[in-house]
């Protein structure tokens, strides 16, 4: 464990004394988290659908903040789990944003960090269809990690899975993408 992990767990675990003390102080947690869970949900969902998700996340979880053990983990992939399992509930509209977004135009994505990921997948149409076709799984072990930028031991705290599974989930991902892209950019 680096020690800017382990800050934060110490952090995290400051965060849950307080908040079990006085749940008004749960707003901490969501001003310490709420633009990480969103950016991930926006870039999974759109930022339409990210900010009910995110909201309902961050409802979730405190409605079960009494739950949250720190000994498992830090708060980051606690969040994320509650975030990914809603992203589950939507995971058709998902696999069909990322159909849409290969057929758009990329300059008409605006300003936002959530629309820069669009115009980065629509500037690249086989990225989408890529991100289209990997399972359930290993689009929530990819989109984590790049998303959501957290690590092995995160994501697999965040989806309940062994980190043999994180690797294996990210590695068949990566080179389904990696065989599509290669497929697409070698295609006259």
């Amino acid at each position: 464990m680096t020690a800017d992990v382990g800050e934060q767990v110490t952090a995290d675990a400051d965060l849950v004394a307080g908040y079990r003390r006085n749940p008004e102080l749960f707003t901490a947690v969501y001003d310490r988290y709420f633009h990480d869970i969103y950016r991930y949900v926006a870039g999974r969902l759109g930022a339409q659908a990210a900010e009910d998700v995110t909201a309902e996340a961050f409802l979730l979880a405190f409605d079960r903040r009494d739950r949250f053990d720190p000994e498992r983990g830090g708060l980051r992939p606690w969040l994320f789990g509650f975030a990914t399992n809603l992203v589950a509930r939507h995971r058709h509209k998902e696999a069909r944003r990322y159909k849409a977004l290969a057929r758009l135009d990329p300059a008409q994505a605006v300003e936002g960090h959530e629309n820069r990921v669009v115009a980065s997948v629509t500037a690249q149409p086989y990225l989408a269809r890529a991100l289209a076709s990997l399972n359930g799984g290993e689009r929530d072990v990819l989109l984590l990690s790049a998303l959501g930028q957290l690590s092995y031991n995160e994501i697999a705290q965040a989806l309940g899975i062994s980190l043999g599974t994180v690797g294996s989930r990210l590695n068949r991902a990566r080179a389904k993408i990696q065989a599509l892209t290669d497929k697409e950019t070698n295609e006259p």
